[in-house]
């Protein structure tokens, strides 16, 4: 039984290491825990049982988290395995172990990545990716499982999805997610809209499609009304699973350190991100992308960076970083890419 309830691109960076682990362990069966939302990231690993809860309502605090305990148990796990380590899964992991079953639990690597983001001292080196310390629990009981095993997924394509795509069909397609859940992520939408001029322009087989939340509509219409034949703003229109489908189709993926990049990585798109207050040496870059498909700041002129592992922590004139990255070099690496 596995544990990871948040964020987007944590759970996402789960469903190849379980996939790896179900073919090298035929003898496994896999129980994956976490929000509703997130089952299409599993639906195709054979052997695995999704189990969703609502932690916010159902069982919410330590009352509900015994209620969960007691309902997962159930279940008659061999291993608990916690992907998490926050404070509710520590709680959940508590009640499964007080009750008698074996668990294990990640190893964030915390003290490494402080020495990572602080001012003075700074040790900037590659840590264990995250992929991999997901991977490591599982060695830790006895079930190792080889990454480079991973088979990009593949999607079918709904009627909705096949016909929203059919206009683009003989043009290659590019997904910007421009969105992160804190701003030190996010490369200013006044450069972005500039790298989406610079394509179109150059490079006229390009077509673009939008990626965010819902609530993300509004903020992107500015980027879509571009050019609003070769730019369409996907937020809102389609469930998880039918975006999944979009993303599985496209040729490129232009993404902050964020989820949708982790996304696109799982089916086999090249992934270009961007980055600023973060650092891929933290393990969060998406699956076997490159280092030359990673995009980062001057850090001679800046060697504050990084500050901060989920990108919360800025400092003063920090919007300066972003001039290092100038939108030619993004533009030129799409097309390159393309």
């Amino acid at each position: 039984m596995v544990f990871r309830f948040s964020a987007m691109g944590d759970v996402a960076m789960v469903s190849p290491v379980l996939q790896a682990l179900s073919k090298q362990h035929k003898e496994l069966e896999i129980i994956m825990v976490s929000r509703p939302f997130f089952a299409p990231l599993f639906k195709d690993i054979p052997r695995l049982k999704f189990i969703g809860v609502d932690l916010k309502n159902h069982y919410k605090g330590v009352t509900g988290l015994y209620k969960l305990s007691r309902l997962l148990r159930k279940e008659k796990p061999d291993f608990v395995a916690d992907l998490h380590d926050v404070l509710r899964t520590k709680i959940l992991r508590f009640f499964f172990k007080i009750a008698g079953y074996k668990t294990v639990v990640l190893d964030k690597g915390r003290q490494e990545k402080k020495a990572l983001i602080r001012s003075r001292h700074k040790i900037l080196k590659p840590l264990r990716t995250t992929h991999e310390r997901y991977a490591k629990v599982f060695e830790q009981i006895g079930f190792p499982a080889d990454l480079q095993q991973f088979k990009s997924l593949n999607r079918d394509l709904s009627p909705s999805v096949q016909l929203f795509l059919n206009p683009f069909e003989g043009q290659k397609l590019v997904g910007v997610a421009p969105f992160a859940a804190h701003k030190g992520k996010q490369y200013p939408i006044e450069k972005l809209k500039a790298v989406l001029k610079l394509v179109l322009e150059r490079y006229p087989q390009a077509d673009f499609l939008l990626f965010g939340g819902p609530n993300d509509k509004v903020a992107l219409e500015t980027l879509e009304a571009l050019d609003r034949n070769r730019i369409v703003n996907t937020a809102g229109l389609f469930r998880f699973e039918e975006e999944l489908q979009l993303i599985s189709r496209l040729n490129l993926m232009l993404s902050m350190d964020s989820g949708n990049g982790h996304l696109a990585a799982l089916f086999g798109v090249p992934v270009i991100t961007i980055w600023g207050a973060t650092h891929p040496y933290a393990g969060f870059a998406p699956l076997f992308q490159t280092e030359d498909l990673q995009l980062l700041p001057d850090l001679n002129r800046f060697p504050q960076l990084p500050t901060s592992i989920y990108g919360q922590k800025t400092f003063d004139s920090f919007e300066e970083i972003w001039e290092s990255i100038p939108p030619e070099k993004v533009a030129d690496k799409i097309i390159k890419n393309l």
